[in-house]
């Protein structure tokens, strides 16, 4: 599909879905679900309360693994609101899943350049992959 809009992002989901171990549509509205829990953690989030980033950062990568990542990626940007645009690409980019256009999106090609990350958010995930790294480092003198 060209573009994904109100009337067709059901099907497109369900033609993009890619779970091998899905046994019932259970398992798909549940994948689907995922977004609406982001939704509510950045809504939280935008109203002033904390960020819970590897809550966030699960829900993405579960999300990712049963879509196609061109396909998860305009799915989420469909079903954000703008005003999350910004905290969604600081994820996406983060896990280098942030393409350069996201493609028929509601009649639009969306612009990576035109959205500003989080700056906050943005440190925070610096911060959780310079501890990832120390560990793996640490672990490696341990080893040798």
């Amino acid at each position: 599909m060209n573009d994904i809009n109100k009337e067709n992002i059901d099907l497109f989901s369900e033609i993009s879905y890619r779970n091998p171990q899905c046994l019932s549509a259970e398992d798909f509205y549940e994948d689907m679900y995922r977004i609406k829990y982001v939704k509510r953690l950045f809504n939280k989030y935008h109203r002033g309360g904390e960020i819970k980033t590897r809550l966030i950062l699960n829900h993405i990568i579960a999300f990712y693994n049963v879509f196609d990542k061109r396909s998860a990626t305009r799915i989420l940007f469909f079903k954000m609101e703008e005003k999350y645009w910004g905290l969604l690409k600081t994820f996406l980019s983060y896990l280098s899943y942030m393409p350069e256009i996201v493609h028929g999106v509601n009649g639009r090609n969306i612009m990576s350049d035109e959205i500003n990350v989080d700056v906050i958010v943005h440190k925070e995930l610096e911060d959780i992959w310079k501890v990832y790294w120390e560990r793996v480092l640490f672990q490696t003198l341990l080893i040798m």
